[in-house]
């Protein structure tokens, strides 16, 4: 839009649809005709899953739909419910028994899209990308088992008790007994005529045939009489449009850990879903259009009688291979859902209950994703047991406890991987070339493998307070051998040194000095000097003993040595011949 700031114009990605041509919006119709065949048995079956009335999941796939289209910066992802996400929701309304689901379902979307907003202008996307993939895939999995053993009793019309994963399965293996034959061939019938459709060509709006077929089945037949439930006899859903709601926040508070989890969930998974399609068509994502604008989506939902919502991967993905060409295709997705809703009313509630289960049978096999799994399953030990974590946390405790337990297990391998300190010894032999001789370990065996009175240690890695501890060790082994008389740290491959480490190193200096011996500095990085000359610490060494960093790493590490050798009383011609310094790595065999 003309004269708008451009950080501004970034929260408004809506103002592209200037640009929109007769041709793309006939484009956009067909996407959004084909989208909503697949958005309402979803919205129905994962409003299921949260345990809401069914007409909660096609009021989050309206007016959040339309919003978070206009204003999320991915042309193609179609917000709404989702699975993952329904789950989440579910188990945090299972948990508060005491208090209105409704209620509860609007002030978490509140919650949510307040946060996400604020991640959003506070620049804060880059915190998604510390949450490691096998995170995500281990609840995604955990989710599967979950939405499957949740519809076992839809399926077969008994009663389940609440509880973890193996108390539910064995409560309804005991209830077999009293199943109803006719909602498992429904049930069944209805997920293997969804596959059977896929096979046949993976276009046709499969979920919505076989509800179709199912809906019909059971009023031709009479099922109903037969024991079969529809969603009339649950929570019918009223003709007409979302009503106004209201959040309770007297609930924040007690919502916050939920709502927090939700929110990392969220944005994870519509972050994952608009970069895979970005992918494909080469659009480029602003992550705070993309976080603000899914906020905005969740505040609608807060208010217009949704539950939190996200980017659908299968939604937005048919949206893309269906050809919409602007972020009008979204919109209508919205507003032909508002159409169901004024019309099609009716004809939900005859929709057979164990229809949906053997809809969301098939949802949960299709995200269990093997392919994923055993390439995890092969990576390193971090990554499996990351997985492996989270995967049995979603079976063993409340979803929200499942996700922060990942994440954190992500963290500490994150931080471990953040604190290792890498340094290697380099060492000079008779022609005066250098060698690298491979990572120095921090025992004491290994700082005392060499009797050289120089010392040098090459230092790699950030420079931070979390290595401050690694780094002091190291320093007091090499001070502790009186053979050394000068250490050399070079810090060419080393950044970002704070004041904890600058200190250390100055503590280290000091002591050497005080017993006739040296430090120098080389290669150092000339953001590094500013600040060691802010802290005292050249005057300490002695600005000769200093040296920064020189684009021919030479000149700086063979100007360090020859001042070395000269302060220890050595011979620093060996290093004139500048064609003998160089580096000739070789790697320590383990």
């Amino acid at each position: 839009m003309p004269g708008l700031p451009p950080k501004l114009a970034g929260y408004l990605p809506f103002t592209d649809l200037a640009r929109c041509t007769p041709r793309a919006l006939r484009q956009d119709a067909l996407a959004a005709l084909t989208v909503i065949f697949m958005a309402v048995p979803q919205g129905i079956a994962y409003a299921m899953i949260a345990g809401l009335p069914p007409a909660m999941g096609l009021y989050a796939a309206a007016i959040p739909t339309i919003v978070g289209a206009l204003f999320r910066s991915s042309r193609h992802v179609i917000t709404g419910p989702t699975n993952a996400l329904s789950l989440l929701v579910g188990g945090a309304l299972a948990l508060r028994l005491d208090a209105d689901p409704v209620v509860t379902a609007v002030t978490l979307a509140l919650m949510v899209g307040l946060m996400q907003v604020a991640a959003g202008v506070l620049g804060l996307g880059a915190l998604v990308d510390f949450i490691s993939a096998p995170v995500v895939l281990g609840y995604i999995t955990g989710a599967a088992v979950l939405i499957g053993v949740g519809q076992l009793d839809n399926l077969t019309e008994t009663v389940v008790a609440r509880g973890h994963l193996l108390s539910r399965l064995g409560s309804w293996a005991q209830g077999l007994g009293e199943a109803n034959h006719t909602s498992m061939a429904l049930g069944l019938g209805t997920a293997a005529l969804i596959v059977a459709l896929r096979r046949v060509d993976r276009r046709l709006p499969g979920a919505i045939i076989a509800m179709a077929v199912a809906t019909l089945l059971s009023w031709a037949l009479d099922l109903p009489a037969h024991g079969v439930s529809r969603v009339l006899d649950v929570h019918p859903v009223p003709v007409g449009l979302p009503p106004i709601s209201l959040p309770d926040l007297d609930l924040m508070q007690a919502l916050l850990p939920v709502a927090v989890a939700a929110t990392v969930l969220s944005l994870v998974e519509a972050n994952a879903v608009a970069r895979a399609i970005a992918a494909h068509t080469g659009q480029r994502l602003r992550s705070g259009a993309e976080f603000a604008g899914q906020g905005l989506a969740n505040l609608a939902a807060a208010f217009f009688s949704g539950y939190p919502v996200s980017g659908s991967l299968s939604r937005s993905a048919l949206n893309h291979r269906a050809g919409a060409a602007t972020r009008l295709a979204g919109v209508m997705s919205g507003a032909a859902m508002l159409a169901v809703l004024l019309v099609l009313g009716p004809l939900v509630n005859e929709t057979p209950i164990a229809s949906l289960a053997g809809l969301l049978l098939v949802v949960a096999w299709d995200l269990v994703d093997r392919a994923q799994i055993l390439q995890t399953l092969k990576a390193g030990p971090s990554d499996r047991l990351t997985f492996l974590v989270t995967l049995l946390g979603t079976w063993a405790l409340p979803l929200d406890q499942a996700i922060y337990l990942g994440v954190g297990l992500s963290l500490v391998f994150l931080l471990r991987q953040v604190r290792l300190l890498g340094v290697r010894e380099l060492e000079v032999d008779m022609k005066g070339g250098l060698h690298e001789v491979g990572p120095l370990a921090d025992t004491e065996e290994d700082l005392h493998r060499h009797t050289s009175a120089v010392r040098v240690l090459q230092l790699e890695g950030r420079l931070f307070f979390g290595v401050e501890g690694a780094l002091r060790d190291l320093l007091d082994g090499v001070v502790r051998d009186q053979q050394v008389r000068a250490v050399i740290l070079r810090l060419k491959r080393a950044q970002g040194m704070d004041v904890t480490v600058a200190r250390a190193i100055l503590e280290h200096a000091h002591q050497l000095r005080s017993e006739g011996r040296h430090m120098l500095l080389a290669g150092v990085p000339v953001a590094t000097l500013h600040l060691l000359e802010r802290l005292g610490v050249v005057d300490a060494l002695g600005r000769e003993q200093v040296f920064v960093e020189h684009p021919n790493w030479a000149n700086s590490l063979g100007a360090a040595y020859r001042r070395a050798l000269e302060l220890v009383g050595g011979d620093p011609a060996v290093w004139e011949a500048g064609d003998l310094i160089a580096v000739r790595e070789r790697r320590k065999q383990a």
